[in-house]
């Protein structure tokens, strides 16, 4: 599988050249200021199976252990990579050229959702991260 995508102004482009794992819907508080939106879908590849492909996105330690990577021109937000999952990097699901190529299987962080967001899917809801095992 090859999926491609890039930012808003097509400075910085990507190609992530595997299939995805662990697609999920992120309500934290990190993502959603990061992003200015209420959620923030993302999708997991091997470091090693993305390849920017066009620019490079500008660096940001946005917490301890975490860095994320976006196009310094118009801003967009492109990756997360926390220092603890060393072999893999999360990308934004909707920098993709075609966001309906995959779809969240889950969503993360659901005990900070907005109380005024109402989303009537059945997918599974993860007080915080899936590896923590509990669901709201």
């Amino acid at each position: 599988m090859s999926l491609q995508g890039g930012c808003m102004c097509g400075a910085v482009r990507y190609e992530a050249a595997e299939e995805p794992f662990n697609v999920t819907l992120c309500h934290c508080v990190d993502c959603r200021r990061a992003s200015g939106a209420p959620a923030l879908a993302w999708f997991s590849v091997r470091r090693v199976a993305l390849r920017w492909t066009r620019g490079s996105p500008t660096r940001n330690a946005s917490s301890p252990g975490v860095e994320r990577l976006f196009c310094s021109q118009c801003g967009t937000q492109l990756t997360w990579h926390g220092a603890d999952a060393s072999g893999e990097i999360d990308v934004t699901l909707c920098s993709l050229d075609d966001p309906d190529a995959i779809a969240p299987a889950d969503h993360t962080f659901a005990s900070q959702q907005v109380r005024w967001l109402h989303l009537a899917d059945t997918l599974p809801r993860y007080t915080r991260t899936r590896s923590e095992g509990t669901t709201c």
